[in-house]
This record gives structure tokens, sequence and C-alpha cells, in this order.
């Protein structure tokens, strides 16, 4: 692009906000870029309200802001109004484009990529990627016209993408649970030799699931089960100690999620693509509990994975404190069932994913 002065080496513009779901594998790819090309600049688009405007600069990005321009799932007066807010999107974000000297543009689906894929739409090459088992709407609009489009899992509506799993953090897929067990239990306060659970609902919490296992609390305790649980940054948790008996660690949210995983024999959480990927890259037995709402991806995202052996699957309604002591109490008693259960985990697990999309996205520049 004319008027700009010539960069050290490619801009690459990612476009996944919203959600840590999004935001997360566009991170991952934007480090796997710049393990390959460090002369590469990576600039990333979000919204005021999402989390990037938190994690992205923590992560040493710029972050450029564009208006978000959520898909209303139902017909609503904000359908109506979806045609006068892509348009202003779209003219900012490629205002950013252009500003940027954006060289690729690699989207991620949410409120960030539509307008992305819009603006950039024969301008500046696309590429694609699908984290869910059930594509969304940004994502099939994007893949129309994009040079290359990637999925996270097969079957997922997108037609001719290339199966990758999710870019995932380079401390996720190069862990060695194992080898960080004793750092990760200190790190969290938490008993060196218990077995351990760890819990958490996403970046935000789930308010089913802190009010099935909190009162658990007690029989966790009376079992020598020791617990990290993190209840979210909105909520809290009010737990029994019983002294002398592993602990029940509250924290509002995980920002060491590798040690976490390490601390951990086992993990009760949702079945966002996110965790799916992380929980199989790392092969921690799980106890999945999909999120109830939006199309019921959650429990696909799952299936492989309990399938496998690796998980087991409980709906939401079902999930009460009386189901989580029966499941999670034998499970964490019998080492040898955990073992099998990583194995299959881990089978289902992608560990490359991130350097994989990030050879591709350099190839498109490429061309």
């Amino acid at each position: 692009m004319t008027g700009h002065p010539a960069p050290s080496g490619p801009c690459v513009v990612v476009a996944g906000g919203g959600t840590a779901g999004h935001i997360e594998p566009a991170l991952a790819l934007a480090d796997a870029v710049m393990r390959l090309r460090p002369d590469a600049r990576v600039v990333a688009l979000g919204t005021e309200r999402g989390l990037e405007s938190k994690i992205v600069p923590a992560r040493g990005y710029p972050l450029e802001l564009i208006p978000p321009v959520p898909m209303p799932r139902k017909p609503t007066l904000d359908l109506l109004k979806l045609p006068l807010n892509v348009r202003g999107a779209v003219k900012q974000t490629r205002e950013v484009l252009e500003r940027v000297g954006a060289d690729v543009v690699v989207g991620f689906g949410g409120y960030v990529a539509l307008p992305a894929y819009l603006a950039a739409r024969g301008r500046v090459p696309i590429v694609v990627h699908e984290a869910n088992a059930k594509a969304g709407l940004a994502n099939k609009v994007g893949a129309k016209f994009a040079e290359h489009v990637a999925a996270a899992v097969p079957d997922s509506g997108l037609a001719d993408a290339q199966i990758i799993g999710i870019p995932l953090r380079h401390s996720i897929t190069t862990l060695n649970r194992a080898a960080l067990r004793d750092e990760a239990r200190r790190f969290f306060g938490l008993d060196p030799h218990a077995p351990t659970l760890l819990v958490f609902g996403g970046s935000q919490g789930a308010r089913s699931i802190n009010e099935a296992v909190a009162p658990v609390a007690a029989e966790f305790a009376r079992a020598g089960v020791g617990v990290l649980h993190a209840h979210g940054p909105k909520n809290t948790l009010a737990v029994q100690q019983v002294p002398g008996a592993p602990a029940y660690v509250p924290v509002p949210y995980l920002e060491r999620m590798d040690l976490a995983y390490a601390a951990a024999d086992a993990v009760l959480c949702r079945s966002g693509a996110m965790t799916v990927a992380e929980v199989s890259a790392v092969g921690l037995p799980a106890i999945f509990v999909p999120l109830p709402h939006g199309n019921g991806e959650q429990a696909l995202n799952a299936g492989p994975v309990v399938s496998a052996g690796g998980g087991l699957l409980v709906p939401d309604e079902e999930l009460t404190p009386q189901k989580v002591a029966s499941l999670v109490v034998p499970l964490l008693a019998d080492r040898a069932r955990l073992a099998a259960m990583s194995q299959a985990t881990l089978s289902t697990g992608r560990r490359e994913a991130d350097e994989v999309l990030a050879r591709t996205v350099l190839e498109v520049i490429k061309k």
C-alpha cells in the first residue's frame, strides 16, 4: 500500500475479539508467527468491551479498536440495525488495515471478525480459522472469499477446511505436567501429595458449576481430595475448610493456566472449544459440563474426548452437589483409571496447530 514506510517484515492482522475462546487462538497464532518471523508485526483488532482490551496489551501486541458487530441469534430490532452497524465498522476497519499496512487478515470468528473480513475483501488476503464444532455466521461469511480456511475439527460447516486443531499457547503445548507438578502445587498453596481437582467455568466463571461444587468441600476434604477452583472475578465462593485436610483453594481467575493444569489430576469444566483443546493437549482427565445455551456446540466439542474414554459429560441441569461427589471422589481415588483417561485424552489432542497455521499465513503473504 502506498503512503507507508516499508515495514521490516510482514504485517499480520488478527481478528478474534469478545471472548477468550476467540482471543487466545489469535494470540497463540501471533506468538507462532513471531517465532517463525521475528521481523514480522502483529496487530490485533478488538472492541472496547471485549476481554481483548486487557488480554492483548498484556501479551505485548498493539490493539486497534473497532465497533463491535454482534450477530443476533433471533429476529429482533438489532437484526434490522445490522447492515448500518456493519457498514460503519467496515469503514473504520478498512482505515486500520490501510494505516498499519496489513499483508493478511486472520479471523477467528466473533464480533470483530465480520467487519474484518468485509474490510479486507478484495484488498488484503484472508485466512479463516474455526475453533468450534459448528461454524459461526462470521466465519461462514469470511470463508466464502478467504485464501485459506482451517478448522479445529471435521464437519464444522466450512467446506474444504484444513483440519489442524486450535492454536494454543506455547506454555500449554510444551507443558510437562509431571515435571511442573511440585512447583504448581506450591504456587497455588495446594497439598503436595493429595489427588487434586481443578474446577473452572471459563474466564467469567460459571454459577451452576460453583453452586454444585462448593458445597462438596467438606466431603472432598474427608476423602483426602484437594481442589483448585476458579470461580470467576464477579463471583464469590465460601467453602468449608477442614483442619488437617487438603486445602480447597478458591481463586477469582487463573492467570497461569499451565500451572493449574500441572497441579491437577482431573478437571471439571465447561467444554468450550478452547478448553477442550487445552485439556486434550495436556492429557487431563475431564468431567465436561457443557454450557446449556447456544446451538449445542459445547457438547459437540467434548464428543471426541468422551468417545475416546478421556472424559465424562454431565448436562448442566443434572449437575448437583450429589452428582459431583459421586463422580469426583471415586475417580480421584483410582490412579489406574486416571492414568488410562489421561492417555485417552492425550490421544485426541493436537499440539502443533499454532505453527501449522502460522506457516500457512506466511505462505499466503508470499503469494
